[in-house]
């Protein structure tokens, strides 16, 4: 199958490419990303001369050269995105071009090609906040979650643009037909994730005996899910979802952000004194949950890697991978180091 991926040098994008090279034989891939600050083809530096992969460097918003890649695929898997929640508060054109414009480009070229299948990579930050409740409190089990059906309430220009992407892709399906899958994940972590996110940030900056910065009281709930797990989700959907169909994915391990924290400096042996708390940004939602029921039923998914073993895992990745970060930080990434606890 000649698969597309979109934003295959992202942290996600990258792993999925990885991961689509190693366990399907029948994948050949071809990875458009515009290698803006997150993209970074270093992240795939170990299978760039695989003969079932060749990178394009190039916008999605290109429609020529989107339609001439469209056209010798046969799916299209819509990774590429702008994903940073403070990036958007502060700017928000750029999201609006990449989420809805880019997505636009695509669709149509989909369209234009009689894509098999197009699968567009959302967030569940289209869903909008939960009411909070502690994680693993008596109250918590009975504690309401996002559905496929949960109406879309985004709180930030991020996720108002991830939400419109939803919709259009879903409206090329019901009004031409075009077989569209959306899939809509919880935090993703593991490795080659961009040091602006939550918990490559943390640990980066406790290796470097830094202040880590926590969001107002560090009570913010989010349902962590590991990058391969998500991977293994996108291509469920990819192969066995139905079309039309929306599909959760989650990790179920919801954890306030400040137990991710501090798990992550028990992980390296820091001092809580390192935790710095600083002022809450606007609109900040207070609690993410998937069902992700509707997966396990029709593509017979379910996370296989639990939250404890993934983060330690990753915490050995990055004090692994000191060279790849730094040269990240010292590089591509120039602005300040903001605490977030976002997908990328």
């Amino acid at each position: 199958m000649k698969l597309l991926v979109t934003g295959g040098a992202g942290f996600i994008g990258s792993n999925l490419v990885r991961w689509l090279l190693r366990e399907r034989d029948d994948a050949e891939v071809v990875n458009l990303d515009a290698l803006t600050y997150a993209g970074n083809l270093d992240n795939l530096r170990d299978v760039e001369d695989h003969p079932r992969y060749r990178f394009v460097h190039g916008d999605i918003c290109d429609a020529g050269l989107v339609r001439e890649l469209v056209a010798d695929a046969d799916a299209v898997i819509h990774a590429a995105a702008e994903s940073h929640v403070d990036r958007s508060i502060a700017s928000d054109a750029p999201f609006v071009r990449t989420n809805v414009v880019g997505t636009h480009v695509l669709l149509s070229a989909a369209l234009e090609a009689g894509l098999e299948r197009f699968v567009l990579v959302s967030t569940d930050e289209v869903y909008g906040e939960l009411p909070w409740v502690e994680p693993g409190s008596a109250e918590h089990a009975a504690a309401p979650r996002f559905t496929e059906d949960t109406p879309l309430q985004p709180r930030s220009p991020y996720s108002a643009t991830k939400a419109a992407a939803d919709l259009l892709a879903r409206a090329y399906h019901e009004t031409h037909g075009l077989d569209v899958v959306v899939t809509r994940c919880s935090n993703n972590y593991g490795p080659y994730q961009f040091p602006e996110k939550l918990i490559p940030l943390m640990i980066t900056r406790a290796l470097a005996d830094e202040p880590l910065p926590v969001y107002g009281d560090g009570l913010n709930v989010r349902d962590w899910i590991h990058v391969e797990d998500h991977c293994r989700g996108i291509d469920a959907a990819l192969r066995r979802g139905a079309a039309g169909r929306v599909y959760n994915f989650g990790g179920d391990a919801e954890r306030t952000n400040l137990q991710v924290v501090r798990a992550i400096l028990a992980a390296l042996g820091k001092p809580e004194s390192l935790i710095e708390f600083v002022t809450d940004r606007p609109g900040h939602d207070r609690r993410y949950a998937i069902d992700a029921s509707r997966a396990a039923a029709e593509l017979d998914w379910s996370p296989q890697v639990g939250f404890e073993e993934g983060l330690n895992e990753t915490v050995r990745w990055y004090v692994e991978h000191e060279a790849w970060w730094r040269r990240v930080l010292s590089g591509a990434y120039r602005a300040n180091r903001e605490p977030s606890d976002h997908l990328s």
